[in-house]
């Protein structure tokens, strides 16, 4: 190659290399003025995300049990008491949760077992299940020492019931700072404990009548997968039937589709692991998938994400929508194994037998297991009243019940005397047309096996939106007359 030519060749080289350098120079510093934005201006936020719980151990501590959970990073918390079950629930700041494969901690000393999750937007709880009246010790965490992260420890003690109701009125303890004890009694509790007295992960016994102490689920990324969803944690409940609207016929309806549980209310488990509120949270969006593909519906969810929404709010979620509608999903479990296929459940002042009432009874329940106080709740909120304003949704969630059962038959092999009544929470909005449905029982495997099935949700999506159809072709044929 010609001398000039050479030199024409390096000068244009070098000029571009240059001009890359330059480029890189630029992207480095606006990465380096974004990272010190972060770092200025969300702090918190950041460290807030950081915080994951690793494990959760339980075992006895001189005359106390000791919970302890380990933690990437230092958060504040409160810890507080509740009886009728006796409980003890623990508050943080939103947190991971990445829990070795293995059982939760299963019976030990005052302890009997724990849920935890996400109670509301920013606001992670850990709901202790206590085997007799027992109070908070001592609590602290502790700094990184060897092998260990930071640890959150709470000491329980077995008190009487006079005891536990003081200690109970006392009100919660709150701690945000590192090294900060909080404890009860005459004597002051040592404040510094050596690694070598923190419970060793001991091999546990799994509690059959405890599902909390199952294994953690391995669940697929399509039903566990969260996104943002809506506030609806301070919804007031009125109790004053709205004025329903008459909708133009080429107007969407409005559906509520109500994944059941969520947060520290993980519901039934099943013989794998699964939790019932990641269930009923996969079939609710391929519910909405369904119904909206169709043009025909608009759709919310009471909840988008594993969080937990209490019971009167999911009926005001549909109330303030104006809802058409109102569906409730849930995958329940029962003692006989071998029984399987969906029923669906309607409101009714008396249960349609032993069952029905049982299983209403049972999920009435989920704001307690959700580390709820009830005792100070208006007798109307926990308890709705069926009036003669709520006689026509009745009738027509009747109806509803006959279509939607209708074409699951088409569909899947449903339970025998599949429309069955109870007086379930949840169904009780006065103006809305309601109906519960129970997708099958995780108790049964062939029913856990289809509900973890996609193919298997999208079929069983397709046969309610089948009965959906028909239910509202007929509403708007009545209209029509």
């Amino acid at each position: 190659m010609p001398g000039g030519v050479t030199r024409i060749f390096w000068d244009r080289f070098d000029g571009l290399r240059n001009m890359l350098g330059m480029i890189r120079l630029k992207v480095a510093s606006m990465a380096a003025i974004f990272t010190c934005f972060l770092t200025l201006m969300l702090p918190h936020a950041l460290s807030a995300a950081e915080a994951v719980v690793t494990d959760v151990r339980v075992g006895p501590q001189a005359r106390a049990t000791r919970v302890v959970f380990e933690l990437t990073n230092q958060v504040p918390y409160n810890v507080f008491s509740l009886s009728n079950p006796y409980r003890v629930v623990i508050d943080m700041p939103e947190v991971g949760w990445r829990l070795p494969p293995r059982p939760l901690p299963g019976r030990s000393g005052v302890f009997e077992t724990l849920r935890y999750g996400l109670y509301k937007p920013g606001n992670s709880r850990v709901v202790v299940d206590l085997r007799q009246p027992a109070i908070v010790k001592k609590t602290f965490i502790m700094a990184p020492i060897g092998t260990y992260g930071y640890r959150l420890v709470i000491d329980l003690v077995g008190a009487s019931k006079a005891v536990f109701t003081r200690h109970q009125k006392a009100g919660p303890i709150k701690v945000a700072q590192l090294g900060t004890s909080q404890f009860v009694g005459p004597k002051p509790p040592v404040t510094v404990i050596p690694a070598a007295s923190i419970p060793t992960k001991p091999s546990v016994n799994v509690v059959a009548t405890s599902p909390q102490a199952q294994p953690q689920p391995q669940l697929p990324q399509q039903v566990v997968a969260a996104s943002s969803g809506q506030n609806v944690q301070n919804a007031a409940f009125q109790l004053a039937p709205r004025k329903p609207a008459i909708r133009p016929q080429n107007e969407k309806r409005v559906v509520i589709v109500d994944a059941g549980h969520g947060g520290p209310d993980p519901g039934t488990i099943g013989n794998s692991g699964i939790f019932e509120k990641h269930i009923t949270l996969a079939m609710a969006r391929e519910l909405k998938q369904r119904l909206e593909a169709s043009g025909r519906y608009k759709v919310l969810l009471t909840r988008q994400r594993d969080i937990f929404i209490r019971l009167r709010e999911r009926v005001q979620i549909a109330r303030d929508a104006g809802a058409d509608l109102f569906i409730s999903l849930h995958a329940d479990s029962i003692k006989n194994r071998k029984i399987n296929g969906p029923s669906v459940y309607t409101l009714s002042e008396n249960a349609s037998d032993k069952e029905a009432a049982t299983l209403a009874s049972k999920e009435n329940k989920s704001d307690l297991i959700a580390g709820i106080d009830l005792t100070n709740e208006n007798r109307d909120v926990t308890n709705i009243l069926i009036d003669l304003a709520q006689r026509e949704s009745m009738n027509q969630s009747a109806t509803f019940a006959g279509h939607l059962i209708k074409s699951l038959k088409q569909e899947v092999e449903v339970l025998r005397n599949t429309h069955r009544f109870a007086g379930f929470a949840v169904l009780k909005a006065p103006d809305v047309p309601s109906v519960l449905v129970e997708m099958g029982f995780l108790s049964n495997p062939t029913d856990e096996r289809n509900l973890r099935s996609r193919t298997y949700r999208r079929r069983f999506a397709g046969a309610m939106k089948k009965g959906i159809d028909a239910y509202f072709s007929r509403v708007e044929e009545a209209r029509s007359r």
